[in-house]
């Protein structure tokens, strides 16, 4: 990796701002979707999805549609990691945009349980174990693919802390302004 692909520019801040939006929109959209097939009328904001009505057509629903958003999540890192491996060190914010949204899910599994930490709650393997398995294999991808581009530490902590930014707006947003997306 040249010099140059490993600094932070005005492009390389508005692609991370985009795989932000991107991968908080695709991670929301596989719930909604997940929904909408299995008969519940789901509503779909920035940061959560649930059913208008308030509870799902079937008991079985939450826990797939729980799963939905996650499985596209791993497979959005998976797609950004082939692609990195054959293309553009500027796509990394894709991947770790992917570990960051679901070790911060994971952490909030103290609070209040999210779509790892309720399927493992559910399935009696405890409330951290699907979230440690999912935050691992991220894990692994992103240091792969950090450690083939040789990516600096500044580089690593920059991305992060922009995506702490971004998505702490996407959150904070769903929170005061409920904007209802479906």
């Amino acid at each position: 990796m040249n010099r140059s692909q490993n600094q932070v520019n005005l492009d390389y801040v508005l692609i991370t701002l985009a795989a932000v939006l991107f991968s908080w929109t695709l991670h929301e959209f596989a719930h909604w979707v997940t929904g909408e097939v299995l008969g519940n009328k789901m509503v779909m904001t920035l940061n959560t999805c649930y059913p208008e009505s308030g509870s799902y057509t079937k008991e079985w629903h939450e826990m797939v549609i729980s799963a939905a958003g996650p499985v596209l999540t791993i497979i959005q890192a998976l797609v950004f990691y082939f692609l990195l491996s054959a293309g553009s060190v500027k796509l990394f914010p894709f991947l770790l945009t992917c570990l960051y949204m679901r070790a911060l899910a994971g952490a909030m599994n103290f609070i209040n349980l999210n779509d790892e930490g309720r399927i493992s709650s559910d399935l009696g393997l405890g409330t951290f174990t699907l979230s440690i398995g999912v935050v691992s294999l991220l894990f692994y991808l992103t240091y792969r693919i950090s450690k083939s581009y040789k990516l600096t530490a500044k580089l690593i902590v920059a991305t992060i802390l922009l995506i702490m930014l971004f998505s702490s707006v996407v959150i904070l947003s769903d929170q005061a302004l409920k904007i209802r997306i479906l």
